[in-house]
Formats: C-alpha cells, structure tokens, sequence
C-alpha cells in the first residue's frame, strides 16, 4: 500500500518544495514591509463649539464647523458667557475628514474615539464615579453642494476616568485632568465620502444630567481607519491565494478518492483545515467597495474563528494520530476531551462578539466597555483567552514532547534492520521531526504577532527607508497560514508510489507483503506503524 507524499518523495524534490514555500513566505513579509503602508491610521480633530441659534424654534439644523453654511463659533467658556450663551445651546462639531479630502470605500471601517479636555474649577470639579450625557448625531453626504442626511442618533453616557496630578485648591484652577479616552462610534463600512458628528452635552440641574463632571474645555475625535494602500494589498494577497488553496484542495481530495480504502481521520480533517482557509480566503471585502455592507466587520471575525477553531483542533489530532501507541486512532470521538474545550471556547468567543459588533449593526454608538459591568467582563474575557491560548500552546509543545519521545525509544529497534532500510527510515522519522517543529513555530510566530502587533510603534527607519512591521506581520503571517496548509495538503496526499513486487529485493531489502510506511502515514488505518513491526520482526530473526 502506497504511503504519504512526504514519505516516499525524493529528499531532493522535498528540498526544492521546502525552497519555494520559504521564497514566498518571504515574499509575503516583503510585500506587507515594503509595499503595503501601515494597517490603520489615526486623526485627531479638533471639534468646533457651535452656537444652536436655532434650538429656540425647534428645527432642527446640522451644525458645519467650516465652509459655505458654517455655524456661529465660540472660543471658549468665557466667550460664551459673555455672549450670554447656555451650555445647552454649545454643539460640538467634526467634519471628517478634514476640509479638501474625502473618506472612501478602501478605508474599510471607521472607529471614533473621544477625548475630552476637562478643567479644574473650584466651584465644578469632577466628583467620583462621574458619568457625562452626550446627545450625539452622525449625518453623511456623498457632494460638498447636498444636504447632510441623518445616518444615526442616541443618547450615550460614558462614565469619566479622569485623574488629577495637581491639588484641588483654588491656586490649581484651570489645570487640565488626564482622561481616558473612550470609544464613541464604530462603522463596519465607509460607504460615504463626508460624515458630520454633532455632539450636545445636555445640562440639567433637576435631573442632575452632566453635573460635576468638571468644565469641558474641548472634544477631540480619533478618527481610526484601515489604510487604502493597505487594503488593496490585502484583498490582493486574497485573490491570489484563494485559487492556489482551491486548486490544491480538489487535487489532494482526487487523490483520496483514488484509493480503494476510504478516507481515514486526519485526510478528513486536512481537508477540512484547507475549507476552513479557504472560507478566510475567499475576497468577498471587493463586494463592500461597492455595497454598504456593515457587518462586514463581523463576518471577518467569524471566519477567523472557525479557521482559527479548526486549526487549533486538528494541531491536537495531528498529533494524537502520530502517537505510535495510541489505540485510540482514527476516531473523532477520541479526542473529545481536547476538541470539545476549543469548541467550547469559540462559541464564547463568538458570543462575545455579538454582544459587541452584533449590537452596532443598529447601534453604532454601543460599546461594551461603556459601563463598569461590561468593562470588568470585557476584560476578564480577554485575559481568559489569553491565559487558555498560552495553556493550549504549552499542551500542544507537550504532545509534541511525547511524541518525540515515543519515537526516540522505538527507534532502538532501527540498527536491527539493514543499512540501507535503517538509514531510510531514519530519513523518513527526521521528515516528521521537521514538520512537527515547523508547525510548532507557526503557533509561536502567531503569538508573537499578537505580541508585538499591541506594542510596537509599527514601523522602524533605517536611513530614509521605512519597514512596516505591522504590515509585514499582518501579509506574513497569513501567507504562513496558507502555505502551511498548502503543504498539509500536498506533502500527507496519498502517493502513487508503491513498493509492492517490482521492489521487494530492491536496495531496501524488503520482503514481500512488507509495506513501507511510517509513524506519520495517513494511509496506515490499523495498529501500530509498519516501520517498528518491521524492525521488531527483524530483531527476532
């Protein structure tokens, strides 16, 4: 019976397959590195304080902080005061983006984030546990000349965390506290060309709505968005892959189905690993450069949690299959132990994604880590899956371990067998060895990208030559992840190589009705491997 590809391909084509899979990975650190510009980027815009002249007669009116229909402005709070201007009538105004540009499809999403300059005065000082009222309204348009049509509305309250490094005395008045930040919107899609946010901060003193939450000198709106240059690279990266994936899939199933045994556990969920990236593959983002697509967002995240679910679940069953004395084999149901945790944990993960995204489909101005309550869950979730991912690893290294060592005391029973078989064999065991460690660093290079990708600056300078390394990260690793299963799929297909009659007294000494094949076949359904059965026989005789 035939074994795998990588069992009996030539250690010379092996080398020549190893070689081009390392050129085009990296070829794709390369391209995010050196062609693609950063992942995202950032703009800060300083609102304009609007007077709502109009707010008396009740009509409603979006307030420009520039251009042909620009509001009335004021300086600051003595400004208003002098005017005889109520806190109620000040609109904070943002145009984005900026005057003489214009957002565009490739920007993918956008995420706004607030930060508020707040001034210490003695008689209106931030007090504890201080939430803010903002009655904020977004409004888009696709020509400077139209008028600006409503995309969403809501009354949001956010609670201030707000530290003081100064003295509450009178001498400190006017010094600024430090704020957090805190997210205020988030679109999965820029469908439109200009967006106007109108934000009200409503004071009542009966209903105690924006009381001692200090005096707001400014609004600052982050504008957060995925680079253009970016995401052409990325979709480009996508329709390239995505037919190599493909084509590889059909090939690899053909060859399965070839064979007169059906196909046994770890073809099945190869297969089933490359549908998975092909699923991450395929380019449907083209779509949202011409459709308003808004939970584009959230399907992205579901395809990386399946992929990412099914890649963690077949690292266990890669390697329960290898292990020699396993009885256990071959049946999904030996493993439920480890495959139904991930199981589980994905479908936390999803659920905590659509109490997130899932609610600014029809609410963009939600955010779970608006409250206490969903922070402190929020983050507890986050530090959970940390710690589980890191736990999986160590298990994952252990497997390995265990397997490693399986092999190492079996392989005593190789200076038994005949040179030529025993140097063959031990070529065979060195293949399995490389994989294995090749598919450990994949999972270490992951968490390293995961690692960096939160606190690096993103991008180095040697000279006048800039590296992004987020980007290259980004195009690097997922160019591993596909050629990784690529090579799943073409080194484990079965091979048309059969070494029954035309070589039984070849160079390998083998008798008839002896297969050749290893520890990491795929083809071998029952008992232990052939290669130990054959040096024990061998030592007997």
């Amino acid at each position: 019976m035939a074994g795998a590809i990588i069992e009996n391909m030539s250690t010379k084509k092996l080398c020549i397959v190893g070689a081009t899979l390392l050129i085009f990975q990296v070829l794709a650190f390369l391209v995010g590195g050196c062609i693609a510009p950063g992942p995202t980027s950032a703009i800060d815009i300083l609102t304009v304080k609007c007077v709502d002249v109009q707010k008396r007669h009740h009509k409603s009116k979006w307030l420009m902080p520039w251009g042909k229909n620009q509001c009335e402005k004021i300086r600051d709070s003595e400004d208003a005061m002098s005017k005889q201007i109520e806190a109620n009538d000040i609109v904070f105004s943002a145009h984005i983006p900026y005057e003489n540009n214009e957002m565009t499809p490739w920007f993918q999403f956008l995420l706004l984030i607030l930060q508020l300059d707040i001034v210490f005065k003695k008689n209106n000082y931030i007090e504890e546990n201080a939430m803010i009222t903002l009655d904020v309204s977004l409004a888009y348009r696709d020509r400077l000349n139209h008028n600006w049509t409503e995309m969403a509305h809501s009354k949001e309250q956010r609670k201030l965390k707000c530290d003081s490094t100064f003295e509450m005395t009178t001498d400190n008045e006017g010094r600024q506290y430090n704020c957090d930040v805190f997210p205020l919107i988030e679109l999965g899609s820029v469908a439109h060309k200009y967006y106007l946010v109108n934000i009200r901060v409503p004071v009542n003193e009966r209903k105690k709505i924006n009381i001692g939450i200090g005096e707001l000198k400014d609004v600052h709106i982050v504008t957060i968005f995925q680079n253009g240059g970016f995401t052409k690279v990325w979709f480009a990266m996508k329709t390239f892959l995505t037919p190599s994936i493909i084509i590889i899939m059909v090939w690899y199933w053909r060859r399965i189905t070839m064979m007169t045994r059906p196909p046994v556990l770890l073809e099945k969920v190869i297969f089933a690993l490359g549908f998975s990236m092909t699923f991450i593959n395929l380019p449907v983002e083209w779509f949202s450069i011409g459709f308003n697509w808004t939970w584009m967002l959230l399907f992205g995240d579901i395809r990386q949690g399946i992929f990412y679910a099914m890649l963690l679940s077949f690292w266990i069953i890669f390697c329960g299959e290898h292990m020699m004395d396993q009885t256990e084999r071959n049946r999904l149901s030996g493993y439920w132990k480890q495959v139904g945790p991930i199981a589980f944990g994905s479908c936390c993960l999803f659920i905590f994604d659509m109490c997130e995204r899932g609610v600014q489909l029809s609410n963009p101005f939600y955010s779970i880590w608006a409250t206490d309550v969903g922070a402190e869950l929020a983050m507890a979730f986050i530090i959970v899956a940390g710690i589980c991912a890191c736990l999986y690893f160590l298990f994952l290294c252990f497997m390995v371990f265990q397997v490693f060592r399986n092999i190492s005391g079996k392989r005593s029973s190789l200076p038994a067998m005949s040179k030529a078989r025993r140097l063959h064999y031990e070529g065979l065991i060195f293949r399995f060895k490389f994989l294995m460690l090749i598919t450990l660093a994949c999972a270490a290079l992951t968490v390293i990208f995961f690692i960096t990708s939160q606190v690096s600056e993103g991008h180095y300078k040697w000279g006048d030559y800039t590296l992004q390394v987020n980007s290259a990260f980004f195009t690097g690793i997922y160019g591993m992840w596909n050629l990784y299963v690529f090579a799943l799929m073409f080194l484990y297909a079965p091979s048309h190589k059969n070494y029954g009659a035309d070589h039984s007294t070849g160079d390998l000494g083998m008798g008839s009705g002896e297969e050749l094949q290893l520890t990491t076949t795929i083809t071998h359904v029952d008992g232990p491997t052939e290669v130990y059965k054959l040096a024990g026989k061998e030592a007997q005789e």
